[in-house]
């Protein structure tokens, strides 16, 4: 059997045609893709703005900025995570820290969250935001975050690189609860541009701070000038910004994957209804399912109740052609979070999970002959 991706990206005729089209406009970048797609995505999502950006890691720290995160700012995350969750405050200057994660959802703990905050409020020194992330496309327990964020006064700024597709209490991840929130485009994410992302947000301030940061803090609107226009030509750089604009090219692509997002959704939802079935008789834990919450099935992550053979395991199914993977190493336990301080057994659940997590693959394009191959093999190995 040929080898079996733990994820890759779907592309259609369809898609390749609305590149094509693109590339023979034209406007191969800052053209009217990137608006169609904006828009699409704010209506699907039941939002005010949408604003497409580069990569999702340029999306968290445009967030950031437009926050007012900076040098003496705290910002708090999941150590279960990519590490540009936490990445996007450092970039700013900011202190990071961690919340544990909760043993079931592995999304960060309530409890723990409340516990942590009682304590900084003691100390004075509560977050300024705090970035809850939507692991494997699981959504947070966002509203017990917003009542939190109310009574503490800190911002929520969501990580739903994972959640494209997901929905919370019967909304769509992205419209509610969060103050911006985060989307992935990359090219093993739930939709695709390649590369790519988007921020959502309902607060007009936020997002017009988000566009402006997101093309060298340059503005050709005579509103936001100083001494105004000096004619049709001119434009003004009113602040220090970046170069974290996608492509016509790209946004065509997350256009034309967007419009076929439940169509793989469901892909995914039945691939993970079949994995739950297949593997009901292993010494696993299965992902979790919460009745008010449906997950994007961005990943398909079992842990092994004998972490020990986690190992042994990963390399078994990798000779066999199988891309599983493992997600995610704590940050905390990273070189550059230790030189800040941090230790092992700082984040128990976190690193608990770790030790016996494995990803195995899930994708629109998974057959069933392969999944098969995957559950055999895995009850080889765990034999």
């Amino acid at each position: 059997m040929s080898a079996v991706p733990y994820s890759c990206q779907d592309i259609s005729d369809e898609d390749v045609a609305a590149v094509s089209e693109v590339l023979r406009s034209e406007y191969l970048t800052q053209g009217p893709a990137i608006t169609a797609f904006e828009a699409m995505f704010a209506t699907r999502h039941m939002v005010t703005h949408a604003i497409a950006v580069a990569n999702a890691t340029a999306g968290l720290h445009l967030a950031c900025l437009a926050l007012g995160v900076g040098p003496n700012s705290r910002i708090w995350t999941s150590p279960n995570s990519f590490i540009a969750s936490a990445n996007c405050a450092r970039y700013c200057g900011a202190t990071v820290d961690f919340v544990d994660i909760d043993p079931v959802t592995k999304n960060i703990s309530i409890p723990a969250l409340e516990r942590k905050l009682q304590i900084a409020d003691s100390q004075g020194s509560l977050p300024h935001v705090v970035i809850p992330v939507d692991f494997a496309g699981l959504p947070c327990d966002l509203a017990e975050i917003r009542h939190l964020a109310d009574r503490y006064g800190f911002s929520i700024l969501e990580d739903a690189s994972h959640a494209t597709g997901a929905s919370y209490l019967d909304r769509p991840v992205g419209s509610s609860y969060a103050d911006l929130t985060v989307f992935s485009f990359h090219a093993v994410k739930v939709i695709t541009s390649a590369e790519g992302g988007m921020v959502t947000t309902q607060c007009d301030l936020l997002a017009k701070r988000v566009r402006l940061l997101r093309s060298h803090g340059m503005t050709r609107d005579t509103s936001e000038m100083i001494g105004g226009s000096e004619g049709g030509w001119y434009y003004q750089q009113v602040d220090l910004g970046f170069n974290y604009r996608l492509t016509d090219m790209q946004a065509a692509l997350g256009l034309s994957q967007l419009r076929r997002l439940e169509t793989m959704h469901a892909k995914r939802l039945n691939l993970a209804d079949r994995y739950d079935d297949c593997l009901s008789g292993l010494a696993v834990r299965r992902p979790a399912r919460l009745p008010d919450r449906r997950s994007s099935w961005h990943l398909y992550v079992i842990e092994l109740d004998d972490p020990a053979r986690r190992r042994a395991t990963f390399e078994m199914l990798r000779e066999q052609g199988i891309g599983v993977n493992v997600h995610y190493i704590p940050i905390h336990t990273q070189p550059y979070y230790r030189r800040l301080g941090f230790r092992t057994g700082d984040f128990p659940n976190a690193e608990r999970y770790y030790s016996g997590a494995l990803s195995i693959p899930l994708h629109p394009r998974l057959t069933e002959e392969q999944q098969n191959h995957v559950t055999e093999t895995l009850y080889k190995a765990l034999a």
